[in-house]
C-alpha cells in the first residue's frame, strides 16, 4: 500500500508540475505587449536601425521609449567608437547640443515661479550690454545697421523670436567671426572651447548687429545662451550649479553636466559624419566635430548647445515635463508653468504648416505637421542628430540618440513613425 501511495504521489506530483507548465507557457503566450505596444511592431525598430549601421549611414545609436513613466523599449546599435571597437551600449555619453535648450528654459521658469524675474524683463536688466541693440538690414544698397525698435526681453529669448541668429547670415558673418562667434564658432553654436564664462561671450554678442527686430520673426541663435546668462546673474549661482541645484540632482540625473571628467572619456560616443555618398566619415577633431567636451577649458556654460547626457537621464527629465513639472516626490515646475512652456506662443512665426512654438518646446498643431505626433505633442533635437519628443495625448516619450555631424540620414523621421505604428492602441488612452 506504502509503494502505491508513493506512487499516485508520484503521479499527482508530476501532473501538477505539468498543469504549472501549461499555465505558464499560456501566461507566456497571453502576456500582452510592454505599454500597450506591439512587439512584433517594436521589432521594426531594431531591423530599420541595424540596417543604418550595416550600411554605413549611421554609426550607432540609443532608441528610447517611454510610456506612462515607464521603459517600453530601449535598444543600443551599433558603434560608441567605432575605430576603436567600442560597442554602444545604453548608458553611453552623448553631446546633446541644443536639447540644453530645454533644460535652461525650465531652469528660467522656475526662476519665473520664485519672482527672480519676469518673462517681460527685458534682457539689458541682466545684462546691460543689450540694454541697446541694433539690427542689420540688407537692401539695394548693402546692409544697413539700424537701432531696435524696442528691447529684448526673456519671452522673446524663449520664444526665438528676438532676432538673434548664430551669426551666419551673410549680412553679419564677417563682423560675427571677427568677434570669435559665428563662423568662428563651429557652425555657430558652439563655445566648448571658450576660456572664458558664457556671460563675456554673451555681452560680446550684444555689441553685435542682430537679424531682424525683436517680435517679428521666429529666428534661431543664440537666444537661450542668453537666458544661461540671464539665470546666472538672476539667481547669483553659475548655470552649471543652478541646473544641477535645481533638476538634475533633484532627478538622479548623474550623466547629464557640461563637460565629461578624464575618467569617463571612454563613454563619450564618437561624432561622425554624413559623407557625400550617405555613408558615415569620423568627424575631425575641434569644433566641427568631436569637441573640447572631456579636455577643453571647462568654463562656458552655454545653456543653448553645452551639455552632455544620456538617453536614459533624458528620458527622466522628460517625464518630469510630461508628469506636470513633478518625478517620483520631485518638483521642479508647477503644472501652469510646464503647459505655458508647451503651448503655442508665436502663432504663425515658426511655421505655417502646423507646427507653433512654445517657451523653449516646438508644439504639434495638427495631426500629421510632425510624422505621427499627436496634436499638443512637443519637442526638439540638437545638431549632433539627437531628437525627442513628448506627447501628452498618449503619455509617451521617444528619445533618440545618435552623433553624426552633419546628418543626412533622414533616421529621426523614422524612429517617430516606427514608435508609433507599433502602438496597438493608437494612443487612444
Amino acid at each position: 500500500m506504502k509503494t502505491k501511495r508513493i506512487a499516485t504521489s508520484w503521479l499527482l506530483l508530476c501532473a501538477l508540475v505539468l498543469a504549472i507548465g501549461a499555465i505558464g507557457s499560456s501566461a507566456q503566450v497571453m502576456v500582452s505587449s510592454p505599454a500597450g505596444f506591439s512587439a512584433d511592431r517594436l521589432a521594426r525598430i531594431d531591423r530599420v536601425f541595424q540596417q543604418f549601421v550595416d550600411d554605413g549611414r549611421l554609426g550607432g545609436a540609443v532608441a528610447l521609449i517611454m510610456r506612462d513613466g515607464k521603459v517600453a523599449y530601449e535598444h543600443a546599435f551599433g558603434w560608441r567608437d567605432k575605430e576603436a571597437g567600442r560597442k554602444m551600449t545604453a548608458d553611453t555619453v552623448f553631446r546633446i547640443a541644443s536639447q540644453t535648450k530645454a533644460l535652461t528654459s525650465v531652469t528660467i521658469l522656475s526662476l519665473y515661479e520664485e519672482g527672480k524675474l519676469a518673462l517681460s524683463d527685458p534682457a539689458g536688466r541682466y545684462i546691460p550690454a543689450f540694454s541697446k541693440t541694433t539690427v542689420a538690414v540688407a537692401g539695394d544698397e548693402g546692409v544697413k545697421i539700424v537701432p531696435a525698435r524696442r528691447a529684448i526681453t526673456i519671452r522673446d529669448l524663449l520664444t526665438h523670436t528676438a532676432g538673434i541668429s548664430y551669426g551666419t547670415n551673410a549680412s553679419v558673418a564677417a563682423e560675427y567671426e571677427a568677434k570669435g562667434l559665428g563662423p568662428a564658432a563651429g557652425y555657430g553654436w558652439y563655445t566648448a572651447d571658450k576660456d572664458e564664462p558664457i556671460c563675456t561671450t554673451m555681452e560680446r554678442l550684444a555689441t553685435l548687429p542682430f537679424v531682424a527686430q525683436p517680435g517679428e520673426a521666429w529666428v534661431y541663435g543664440y537666444n537661450t545662451d542668453i537666458l544661461g546668462c540671464i539665470a546666472e546673474r538672476a539667481s547669483g549661482v553659475p548655470l552649471d550649479e543652478l541646473i544641477r541645484a535645481r533638476i538634475t540632482g533633484p532627478l538622479g540625473m548623474k550623466d547629464t553636466q557640461f563637460f565629461l571628467p578624464a575618467a569617463q572619456r571612454d563613454r563619450l560616443a564618437a561624432v561622425y559624419s554624413s559623407g557625400p555618398d550617405g555613408h558615415i566619415v569620423r568627424a575631425p577633431d575641434g569644433a566641427r566635430g568631436q569637441g573640447h567636451y572631456v579636455d577643453g577649458p571647462h568654463r562656458s556654460f552655454a545653456g543653448g548647445a553645452g551639455l552632455l547626457s544620456t538617453a536614459r537621464d533624458y528620458g527622466r527629465f522628460l517625464e518630469m515635463i510630461r508628469n506636470g513639472g513633478t518625478l517620483d516626490g520631485v518638483r521642479v515646475l508647477s503644472p501652469r508653468s510646464v503647459e505655458l512652456m508647451s503651448t503655442n506662443q508665436v502663432g504663425t512665426l515658426h511655421s505655417t504648416t502646423g507646427l507653433g512654438f512654445g517657451l523653449g518646446f516646438e508644439v504639434t498643431e495638427r495631426y500629421g505637421a510632425n510624422g505621427m505626433d499627436s496634436v499638443g505633442a512637443f519637442g526638439w533635437g540638437g545638431a549632433y542628430g539627437s531628437t525627442y519628443r513628448v506627447d501628452p495625448k498618449t503619455n509617451m516619450i521617444l528619445v533618440m540618440m545618435i552623433q553624426l555631424l552633419p546628418n543626412t540620414t533622414g533616421i529621426a523621421e523614422r524612429f517617430n513613425a516606427l514608435a508609433y505604428q507599433a502602438l496597438n492602441d493608437g494612443g487612444m488612452k
